[in-house]
């Protein structure tokens, strides 16, 4: 079973005090301590992000452990990473994560450990990265597309109500063929795909949600669907 855990924001950094999505992302490894491993590439490999991750995780049952390629662990970054039980990639600048990705050889590993069953997850530019395309501020100020590895199909836009300038710019990009329809996640929202189809949307917040948009060509406009959410603390 192939599974990705795309997160439009929160998560433990993000919502430090809010486990819900964390929680949910460790329980589908189907193990009572499962290994998960942290890649921040997208944030140069930041150190306080990174002891954000083991603050985080060392509070429940798994076993955490993080991959820098500016101090890799070791050179068999393949066998380090298909032992895992979950890779979280964390957010930052998604172009400069698949550039590094790219040239140290873990695109393919990375979709190995898909295609074996290890649970990919990941938040803003560590959800961006799955899809084929995406909505990124990695290029500056202005939101821009870009090409991501295609294990999912579509587009995606993190933060949709985090900032106020996502959404429109996804629209935007739609509306004017730039990218293709896809799939956006509020902050505090996760979309959890099974074989590339969405088994369900969870969220930490009972507000946040989930949208299916595409190019209507009938009528002429981007057409916004809201998906069904279930909130995670109404349990």
């Amino acid at each position: 079973m192939r599974q990705i855990i795309a997160l439009g924001g929160g998560g433990f950094s993000m919502e430090p005090d809010n486990p819900l999505l964390d929680l949910y992302i460790l329980k589908q490894s189907g193990k009572p301590s499962p290994n998960i491993c942290f890649l921040p590439t997208a944030s140069g490999d930041a150190e306080n992000y990174i002891n954000k991750f083991y603050q985080f995780f060392r509070r429940f049952p798994c076993r955490p452990s993080h991959l820098s390629l500016f101090r890799p662990p070791t050179r068999d970054l393949e066998g380090f990473l298909l032992e895992k039980d979950i890779i979280y990639v964390g957010g930052g600048n998604t172009r400069n994560l698949l550039i590094l990705w790219k040239e140290w050889g873990l695109v393919p590993v990375l979709k190995k450990a898909w295609e074996e069953g290890i649970v990919l997850a990941g938040i803003s530019a560590g959800a961006i990265c799955w899809f084929e395309e995406g909505v990124t501020d990695s290029f500056g100020e202005e939101l821009e597309p870009i090409a991501g590895l295609g294990f999912l199909k579509g587009s995606h836009c993190p933060h949709y109500d985090g900032e106020p300038e996502w959404r429109p710019a996804y629209h935007k990009l739609i509306r004017t063929g730039v990218i293709p329809g896809g799939l956006a996640a509020d902050d505090g929202a996760a979309i959890h795909f099974v074989d590339r189809e969405v088994k369900a949307i969870v969220s930490s917040r009972p507000k946040a949600k989930a949208y299916r948009l595409h190019w209507d060509q009938k009528k002429k406009q981007v057409t916004e669907e809201e998906l069904p959410t279930k909130f995670l603390g109404a349990q």
